[in-house]
């Protein structure tokens, strides 16, 4: 049996607008339904052609979401002219887009979508989602390394965010991000004298690697997507909303200063605006004072 739905629900569904909206369309005889003319209640079914004004709405298409195990090679770019690009080498039906990216040169999880909203709140430094990496460098490690990895490294301008270091063999170490730079573990690695051999991706927020191959794809689970969205429902979509807090608390103490200083200019104002007063009064009563004399000199 094909599923149905009310004309005013599938409307509102496609963004035109709302449910009430909708109806009121309706009423004015707007909406068509293959040709027809719709009424208020009509049912719509599936490969029904819906017309608003004449012009034809299309069902907003579901929400896709996306692990993959990008392998070394694969670019991270929707660009069809790079032969090489995510999009091609998984060959989905829809039209999706990666979020964020992971180099050339780099593998592992990578998260695509077809919807927009969620990208920035994944992807700001400031909303400190984690993302873990297994790296594997040219020279056997040491305790100092780990430790300046750990505690932030100068590179683009800037110091890396503090993060979770361990080394896991001579050579290879985890680490866990809240930020992402480009090229930013490479980077980092070059800083203190070392060059990354492999670089994987092994987990983002709450979703791993296990049970996908390299080259592989799946669909996330319902309870993988409630996890995420609860965890981004209030992160920032923009830089603005995604200021660390411990920025947010280090502004304080410059706000209340800025305050203090400002309470202290108000009330040397109204200080100078009381003398102002005071002294022009004064300068009233001796006038008046110079006047009276000047008259009683007169009369005599």
């Amino acid at each position: 049996m094909t599923a149905t739905k009310r004309l005013n629900k599938f409307i509102s569904e496609t963004g035109f607008c709302s449910r009430r909206e909708a109806d009121k369309h309706i009423e004015n005889g707007k909406v068509t339904i293959n040709g027809f003319k719709a009424e208020v209640g009509t049912q719509v079914c599936e490969g029904d052609i819906v017309k608003v004004n004449g012009k034809p709405l299309k069902e907003k298409p579901k929400a896709v979401y996306i692990a993959y195990n990008k392998p070394v090679g694969i670019t991270c770019t929707t660009e069809k002219k790079i032969q090489s690009n995510i999009i091609r080498a998984i060959n989905y039906p829809e039209r999706i887009f990666p979020i964020g990216r992971l180099d050339r040169p780099s593998e592992g999880l990578i998260f695509l979508t077809n919807e927009g909203d969620i990208v920035n709140k994944i992807l700001r430094a400031g909303n400190n989602h984690e993302k873990e990496y297994v790296v594997k460098v040219d020279k056997p490690l040491n305790s100092q390394f780990v430790n300046k990895m750990a505690n932030g490294i100068p590179i683009l301008g800037t110091v890396t965010k503090k993060c979770i270091v361990k080394q896991i063999s001579s050579d290879s170490f985890s680490m866990i991000l809240t930020q992402g730079l480009n090229r930013q573990i490479r980077r980092m690695c070059e800083y203190l004298g070392y060059e990354v051999i492999t670089l994987k991706r092994t987990r983002i927020m709450n979703v791993d690697l296990k049970g996908l191959a390299t080259g592989q794809w799946r669909h996330l689970t319902h309870d993988e997507m409630a996890q995420i969205n609860g965890s981004v429902s209030s992160s920032g979509k923009t830089e603005e909303h995604s200021v660390d807090k411990n920025k947010r608390v280090n502004a304080k103490p410059s706000n209340n200063k800025n305050s203090s200083e400002s309470k202290k200019h108000k009330s040397s104002h109204k200080s100078a605006q009381k003398k102002f007063v005071d002294n022009s009064q004064s300068k009233k009563a001796s006038a008046k004072k110079r006047i009276k004399g000047t008259l009683s000199l007169n009369k005599k």
